[in-house]
C-alpha cells in the first residue's frame, strides 16, 4: 500500500497539464464550430420575414430568439434551423408580434414635422411608409413611432401611401386608418386642397372607406390696396374663374379713374357664395377712400382708409353692408382724411379741371341717374369744393346730338341738378351752385365719331 501511495505521489501533478491542455484544446476547437453554426443558422433564415432576430450557440445547441409575424412563419423559421447540418438542439424562444384590434396607423403634421405613428405590418412596410413620406413632404421632418403589428388589412401598404400623398396637402392636421376605415381632420395648405383630398380618396383600394372627411380650407382671401403715392391700385388673392376675374379688373378699372390697377388675381375654387356681388360694391366703397385696404376673407369684408370728408365717411359705414349679399359682414374701420388747405378759386378751377379731364360723371344711359361707378370721382371733386368754400361753383350739363334737340336739352339740366344734388347731400350749400344745361351746344369734339360723342356727354365745374 505505502508503494502505491509512493507511486502515485509520482503520476498525479502531471494530470493537471494534461487538463489544462484538454480545456484548451476542447475550447480552441468548440468556438469556430459555434461560429459555423451561427453563421449557417442564420443564413438558413434570409428568406424568412423576422423581427428581432438573435441566434446564440453553445457547442451544438442553438438557443432561436425572434419575433415572427404569423404562425406559419414562426414553425417554418425553427424547422428551417433545425435542418441546419451540424445542430443537435434547438431552444426555441420564438414568439409572434401582437396582434392589434383595431389595427390602426396615422400621419399627423404640424408646422414643422410629420409624425407616423400606430402599427405597421412588416419591417419591409414601415421602411416603405417612411421612404414615401420623406420623399413625398420635400424636406419636411418626418418622426417614425410606428410599432410592428399582426392584423393589418388586406392592401394596407396602398390604402396608407395613398393617404400619405394626401398629408402633404394638408398645412397641419391627422389622417387615421382604424382597420378599413379613414379619417380626415385639420386644415388644406391650398385652396382647392380639400376638393384634391376629397378627389383622391375616391382611388382607396377596394374595401376601404372614408368614415370623416373635416379636413376645412383656408380662408377664401381678396384684397385690393389703393396706394395714393404710386398711383395705384393692387388687386391680390383669388376669384372663383376666369369670367369672374375679368368682371372685377373691369370694375376696378371703371371705378378707379386714375390708379393703375396692378392685377395679381389667382382662380381658385371654393369661393364663397355671393363673391362677385359683395366685392364690387366694396371696391366701389374703396374707391371713394383716399387711401385704404379691402380684405375679403370668406364672407367677411374690412374695409379700412380715410375717407376724403365726414360725410362720405358716413355713408361708407351705414351703407355698403347693405348691398352685400344674405350672409356676409362689413367691419368698417373708415376715418377721415385731414382736410387740405384752402385754395384760390383759379387753383379750384384747375383742380376740377384735372379731375375731369381723367374721368366723366357717368349717368344711366338716356336718364339723370348717375351711376354708382363714378362715387369716387364724385367724391374728389367735392373735396376741391371744399377747399374753395368761397367760390360759386356753375354744374354744366352737356350731351351729343343723338336724338331730339329739346330732349337733349332736358336731359343735360336732369344731369346738372343730379349732381347738384349729390353735392348737397353731402352736406355743401345748395346756394354755391347753379345747375345749368347747354344740351348739344357746347360740343369739344366731333359727334360723327363714338369717341367724339364720348367726350361730349359731359359734366362741367366752372368757378364763378
Amino acid at each position: 500500500m505505502h508503494g502505491l501511495f509512493r507511486w502515485s505521489s509520482k503520476w498525479w501533478p502531471g494530470v493537471i497539464p494534461l487538463a489544462v491542455f484538454w480545456a484548451i484544446a476542447a475550447w480552441t476547437s468548440t468556438e469556430p464550430l459555434e461560429a459555423d453554426l451561427a453563421q449557417r443558422s442564420t443564413a438558413a433564415l434570409k428568406d424568412t420575414v423576422l423581427d428581432k432576430t438573435r441566434i446564440a450557440v453553445e457547442g451544438r445547441d442553438v438557443t432561436f430568439v425572434a419575433d415572427a409575424f404569423s404562425e406559419d412563419g414562426r414553425q417554418s423559421a425553427v424547422a428551417s434551423v433545425e435542418a441546419v447540418p451540424g445542430v443537435r438542439l434547438v431552444n426555441d424562444e420564438t414568439r409572434l408580434v401582437p396582434e392589434a384590434k383595431p389595427f390602426v396607423w396615422s400621419a399627423e403634421r404640424d408646422v414643422v414635422r410629420v409624425t407616423l405613428s400606430g402599427s405597421s405590418p412588416l419591417p419591409a412596410s414601415k421602411t416603405k411608409l417612411t421612404e414615401a413620406a420623406r420623399a413625398s413632404l420635400g424636406g419636411t421632418e418626418v418622426v417614425d413611432r410606428m410599432n410592428l403589428s399582426r392584423g393589418a388589412p388586406p392592401r394596407f401598404d396602398n390604402a396608407a401611401l395613398l393617404l400619405l400623398d394626401q398629408i402633404g396637402k394638408l398645412k397641419d392636421g391627422k389622417i387615421t386608418l382604424s382597420d378599413t376605415k379613414v379619417s380626415l381632420s385639420g386644415m388644406a395648405r391650398d385652396l382647392g386642397g380639400r376638393e384634391a383630398i376629397s378627389a383622391a380618396l375616391k382611388n382607396l383600394p377596394e374595401g376601404f372607406s372614408v368614415a370623416t372627411n373635416d379636413v376645412k380650407a383656408p380662408p377664401y382671401i381678396f384684397q385690393a390696396y389703393k396706394d395714393p403715392v404710386a398711383v395705384t391700385l393692387t388687386l391680390t388673392g383669388y376669384v372663383p374663374d376666369n369670367n369672374v376675374h375679368a368682371a372685377l379688373v373691369a370694375a376696378a378699372g371703371r371705378k378707379f379713374f386714375s390708379e393703375k390697377v396692378v392685377d395679381n388675381l389667382k382662380a381658385s375654387v371654393g369661393a364663397p357664395g355671393g363673391f362677385a356681388n359683395a366685392v364690387v360694391p366694396a371696391l366701389g366703397a374703396l374707391s371713394r377712400l383716399s387711401t385704404g385696404t379691402l380684405v375679403v376673407s370668406d364672407r367677411e369684408v374690412k374695409l379700412s382708409g380715410d375717407a376724403l370728408y365726414e360725410a362720405a365717411a358716413n355713408q361708407i359705414r351705414a351703407g355698403l353692408g347693405k348691398d352685400f349679399p344674405q350672409g356676409w359682414q362689413f367691419k368698417p374701420e373708415i376715418s377721415v382724411k385731414p382736410a387740405a388747405a384752402p385754395v384760390d378759386a383759379t387753383v379750384c378751377q384747375q383742380l376740377f379741371a384735372e379731375l375731369l379731364g381723367k374721368a366723366r360723371i357717368r349717368f344711366e344711359s338716356g336718364k339723370a341717374d348717375i351711376v354708382a361707378d363714378s362715387a369716387g370721382l364724385l367724391d374728389r371733386l367735392i373735396e376741391t369744393a371744399l377747399r374753395c368754400p368761397n367760390a360759386n361753383i356753375e354744374i354744366a350739363g352737356h350731351t351729343d346730338t343723338d336724338g331730339d334737340e329739346a330732349a337733349n336739352q332736358t336731359l343735360s339740366e336732369k344731369r346738372a341738378q343730379a349732381v347738384t344734388d349729390y353735392l348737397v347731400r353731402a352736406g355743401l350749400a345748395a346756394n354755391r351752385f347753379m345747375p345749368v344745361g347747354y344740351g348739344s351746344a357746347q360740343p369739344i369734339a366731333g359727334n360723327d365719331t363714338e369717341d367724339g360723342k364720348a367726350q361730349n356727354r359731359r359734366i362741367d365745374f366752372v368757378v364763378k
